[in-house]
């Protein structure tokens, strides 16, 4: 279970990310935190279909959670599963 400090802490993350992502007008958003510490995201407007979506995913969005929170086991975007 997800404490309300970890949730914070990527909520964070995400936040300060978001204004990367609104550039190429995209967004991003938490679905879920698993009880096994998964994140699933979801990428919305133009990041949804982009063909960078992948390195949008490994290169930022889950290296700044995985700094901000070790912890975590992995990060999905619910887009590609």
């Amino acid at each position: 279970m997800a404490t309300p400090e970890l949730q914070q802490r990527i909520e964070t993350t995400l936040d300060e990310l978001r204004p990367f992502l609104e550039t190429d007008g995209g967004d991003i958003r938490l679905v879920e935190i698993t009880q096994d510490l998964v994140v699933r995201i979801e990428l919305l407007g133009a990041c949804a279909d982009c063909s960078m979506i992948n390195m949008t995913l490994k290169g930022g969005v889950e290296s700044a959670l995985k700094n901000a929170a070790p912890e975590l086991k992995a990060i999905e975007a619910i887009n590609l599963l």
